[in-house]
This record gives C-alpha cells, sequence and structure tokens, in this order.
C-alpha cells in the first residue's frame, strides 16, 4: 500500500476562479462603459504546482496562458491550446526563436540582446512581443530613460516584417500592499504616453482584483491582465482572504494519522524539544514532511484539520513525519483524515502565514513523491 499522502487538484475550482476575475472585470468595465480586459491566465512554475495539463483544461475560457517555460508553452500546444501563449521572460538564446515561431508564442522582450536576436532571426511569421517597461520594481525590463528607444527599435522590426503586435507591459511591486500602484503606473504613463499604439499589459493578481479600473480597454487598445495567484484559490494579500472574493482553493493535500502516542505532561515533542506538553496529550503522527514540501518553519499552532476537526500542529516537522494534538478531536485514531491545506481544511495561505512564508511557495513546493489525483 502507497504511503497515505495526496494532493489533488479540482479542474471546477480552477474554471470557478477564472469566472470570478471575468466576472470582476466585466462588471467593472460595464459599469465604465469600457471595453472588459482580456486574461492571460497565468500557469508558471508547472501551474503554481498544480499540473499544466489541468490548467490548459481549467482555464479553456481565458483569451490567453502566460508562463516562463518554453517546455511548458510547448505542453500547452500539445494540450490542445491553440489561443495565445506569452512568455513573460521572453526569449534567452537565438536558438529559442526557433520554438517561439514553431508554437506561435508570444514574447516579453525586456533587453536589447533580444531585440537584437529578433533582428537576425529566420523566421517564418511575425512574432507579437510586449515591450517591458521597468517602472520601478527594478527587476526586469527597459529604464524609462530607455524605453521610448526600444520600444521604437521593435516598431521597426514591425516594419520590416519580423515582429506582429508591439505592446506595452510592466509589473507592480506593491499592488498588494498600502503603497499601491499610483506611483509605477504613472512612470509607466510617462514612458508609454504617445507611443503607437498596441496591447498593454499592467495588472498581476492583486492589481486585477484590487483596481480592477486601471485594466479596463477602449476603442484603440487592447487591455491584458494576468491574474496567477487567485487563479489558483488562494490570495495575494495578507489581510485579504482568497474566500471573501469568492475563490476557491484548487488544490487539497491530505494525509492520514499513523501512530498515536498517549504523552504525560511534560514531555517534549519532536525533534530539538522546541514543544512540551502542559498537560497529558493525546498526540498523531501525520505522515507528511518537508520532503513532501510542508513547510519545515511551520511551528506549533499551524492550523491542521484531523477528521474534520480543525486542530494544530506540535513541534518540528520532520522529513517525513509531523505531530498535532488530537486533544480536539478525541475519537480520531490510526487511519483517520488529515487535511493539511485545501478543501475540507486550512487555507494554504493559512498555514504559509503561520511559517513564515506565503501561499505561493507552499503550493508550488509540493515534492514529486508525492501522489497527485485530478478531480472534476
Amino acid at each position: 500500500m502507497p504511503r497515505p499522502i495526496s494532493a489533488s487538484v479540482s479542474v471546477s475550482a480552477l474554471r470557478h476562479n477564472l469566472a470570478v476575475v471575468r466576472r470582476l472585470l466585466d462588471q467593472d468595465a460595464e459599469r465604465a462603459g469600457a471595453q472588459p480586459a482580456s486574461i492571460w491566465a497565468v500557469i508558471k512554475a508547472n501551474a503554481y504546482g498544480h499540473g499544466i495539463e489541468r490548467a490548459v483544461a481549467g482555464f479553456s475560457a481565458a483569451q490567453g496562458l502566460a508562463m516562463l517555460d518554453l517546455d511548458e508553452a510547448v505542453r500547452c500546444r500539445e494540450a490542445g491550446w491553440g489561443g495565445p501563449i506569452l512568455l513573460l521572460e521572453g526569449f534567452f538564446q537565438p536558438a529559442d526563436l526557433d520554438l517561439v515561431d514553431r508554437y506561435h508564442l508570444t514574447s516579453t522582450v525586456h533587453t536589447h540582446e533580444q531585440l537584437d536576436m529578433l533582428a537576425t532571426a529566420r523566421l517564418s511569421r511575425r512574432v507579437d512581443v510586449m515591450v517591458k517597461l521597468n517602472s520601478g520594481m527594478n527587476r526586469l525590463g527597459f529604464a524609462p530613460h530607455d524605453y521610448a528607444q526600444a520600444h521604437a527599435r521593435a516598431v521597426q522590426l514591425h516594419a520590416k516584417g519580423v515582429l506582429g503586435s508591439v505592446g506595452r507591459m510592466t509589473h507592480f511591486a506593491c499592488a498588494d500592499g498600502p503603497e499601491g500602484v499610483a506611483g509605477q503606473l504613472e512612470v509607466f504613463g510617462r514612458a508609454t504616453g504617445g507611443l503607437a499604439n498596441g496591447p498593454v499589459s499592467v495588472c498581476n493578481s492583486a492589481a486585477t482584483l484590487r483596481y480592477p479600473e486601471i485594466a479596463r480597454g477602449d476603442a484603440g487598445t487592447q487591455h491584458w491582465v494576468r491574474p496567477g495567484i487567485c487563479l489558483y484559490g488562494a490570495s495575494p494579500f495578507d489581510d485579504v482572504s482568497a474566500a471573501s472574493y469568492g475563490l476557491r482553493p484548487a488544490m487539497s493535500l491530505r494525509s492520514e494519522i499513523i501512530g498515536v502516542q498517549n504523552v504525560p505532561a511534560g514531555q517534549a515533542i519532536g525533534y530539538g524539544a522546541t514543544y512540551r506538553t502542559e498537560q497529558a496529550m493525546r498526540v498523531g503522527v501525520v505522515a507528511c514532511g518537508y520532503a513532501d514540501g510542508y513547510p519545515r518553519h511551520a511551528g506549533t499552532g499551524t492550523p491542521i484539520t484531523v477528521a474534520g476537526v480543525p486542530t494544530r500542529l506540535l513541534g518540528r516537522v520532520s522529513m517525513d513525519m509531523l505531530m498535532v494534538d488530537l486533544g480536539p478531536a478525541p475519537s480520531a485514531g490510526v487511519g483517520a483524515p488529515v487535511a493539511l491545506w485545501g478543501e475540507g481544511g486550512p487555507s494554504v495561505d493559512d498555514v504559509a502565514r503561520a511559517a513564515g512564508t506565503i501561499g505561493y511557495e507552499l503550493l508550488c513546493a509540493v515534492a514529486a513523491r508525492v501522489p497527485q489525483a485530478t478531480r472534476p
């Protein structure tokens, strides 16, 4: 019998979360009498750990998909996706342009070296690009003083038949926090104002949910949003839950109790004796550890659900096991089901918060040794 830990991914939850974002954008655009934005569903990092093929099925109603990895882009095409695919980091070597050409991929362009590669490429069709501005995050993108020149080079390549559409994009650093997007949006407006019309994309998950008004389109400009984490049912915000937006967790991580210890008062639990019992306790041993992707830094008090009853983790997470307080679930014994996060358990954001990290990391970190299954 296999070890009793598994992850399952609900395709219907993926569809539902996309529909939530679509409805938010449509309602905002309708109120303003504007064109609603198109959606690039972001499926980088194996769809945040949920599986590329599941994401293609779950996000079939999106207008496009966005990712980093060329191999994952190919898998999308092989899975039947015929719409736009955006490479968020673009291509890296001239040879990559063969795949960009063959699979009709849209590329982010954020360096002059990429423009040089495009200028000398032998392509069978025009390549659509999004020219990226570094508006203040200081990660990828052309500096504001250099952006007009880079965009002009792209427009020249369009005139020569190398490029198709030439769009403009940036990425917000603080859409999830009090600083917001106003400063970067102003930089974007100044750097891109007056340039030739083309697609525009500025909104990640946080900006899409919090500032849908900046994603409105008009008669002359197609706007694209790039939601990621919210499509998987987790929140981009520290202070706002995914459930408050009506989002559903797509991934559920489950296991079972594989052992029970009756521990007297004053005894240590787990490595390092980081927790000692204040009274006699029943302690359950769960088949899940940091080698499965559960965060080692999750400590005593991290929420967990046993046999449908909320309880807490005790002590330090081991490589293959963790311990839980069975006091709230006195009838739970060996074989009792455990929901580590997802449907029927705590949210992945709550677990991440207790571990001092974010839900993104946990979803992406589920180990290959954990069997995954697809739920409707």
